[in-house]
């Protein structure tokens, strides 16, 4: 199977799907059509794209700001009253807010509840490598959680369907598959180099640095915590790169529990969902000049 290096997120009734310095956005509007838009990434960085380890933490930031940004113009669809440029100023400050505010929820569910449940824990027991898987399911526990309670929303139910169709849609074209609806349906829903693959390693590779930080201070322990974020991103970056471009081996067994973790965050999508990925492929990439070479 050839890494053909595209990936993308479900939005709402679409999906986004990225090649390099462009992405396109494809939304099933209310009226049935499908809209269609390319955007290209201004900042050039491919002198970062080749430091490992630096290049995760950008990509990452970079998938941030593409999502929200691909979000916004699916649900501009929706909306009932028409944007104006001073509304459309607005939302992009009203973003960098919402992103901004996911992140401290995140900072404080994921990482300052399980810290400070192992600290409370940490009276019984003075082993700080075992506090520290203590604190790893913790926040695993959570992780899964969250995953399942959103997945029984019907909006998300029908995301994580375009999700379903986004990994479709890249898995037909690198197994070597014309790409038609019909090609698509048969292809898998899990692939190695999804978000929730990255977020599940990111969980993970999270507890191993974890056991090593061993001061006194708490306030210093968890500062180092939030330190160690950035390099925990690039590592899993890197992981989740190599796995994506090697079939077979150890790697597909270190890939398994991420692509398991996919049967939450996946729905199989319907023939409509799958002409959406379809559009959005194809607003980016050559996949006939691809499967061919």
């Amino acid at each position: 199977m050839k890494n053909s290096k595209i990936g993308g997120q479900a939005v709402i009734e679409g999906v986004m799907m990225r090649n390099g310095a462009k992405y396109a956005v494809a939304v099933r509007k209310p009226d049935d059509e499908i809209a269609v838009e390319l955007f290209n990434i201004k900042s050039s960085r491919d002198k970062i794209n080749k430091i490992p380890l630096v290049r995760g933490v950008v990509s990452f930031v970079d998938s941030l700001s593409i999502g929200m940004k691909s979000l916004t113009f699916s649900s501009s669809f929706f909306d009932e009253e028409e944007k104006t440029v001073k509304n459309e100023k607005k939302e992009k400050a009203s973003n960098i807010l919402v992103i901004a505010f996911s992140v401290l929820i995140a900072l404080g569910i994921f990482m300052a509840i399980p810290y400070l449940v192992s600290q409370f824990i940490g009276k019984w027991i003075e082993s700080n490598l075992i506090l520290s898987i203590i604190e790893g399911l913790i926040r695993l526990l959570f992780f899964f959680a969250y995953v399942i309670l959103i997945s029984r929303l019907e909006d998300i139910r029908r995301v994580f369907a375009y999700h379903g169709a986004e990994h479709k849609c890249i898995n037909c074209i690198e197994n070597g598959m014309e790409l038609n609806v019909e090609n698509v349906k048969k292809s898998s829903r899990f692939h190695k180099r999804c978000g929730t693959s990255f977020l599940f390693l990111v969980m993970i590779i999270s507890i191993i640095f974890y056991c090593f930080i061993n001061v006194d201070s708490r306030y210093l322990q968890f500062a180092i915590r939030l330190l160690l974020i950035p390099v925990i991103a690039g590592v899993s970056y890197e992981f989740l790169r190599l796995a994506g471009s090697v079939s077979g081996g150890i790697m597909d067994i270190l890939s398994k529990p991420g692509l398991w973790l996919q049967h939450l965050t996946t729905n199989e999508p319907d023939e409509k969902m799958i002409e959406v990925g379809i559009k959005s492929v194809e607003a980016v990439f050559d996949w006939k000049s691809f499967i061919e070479g």
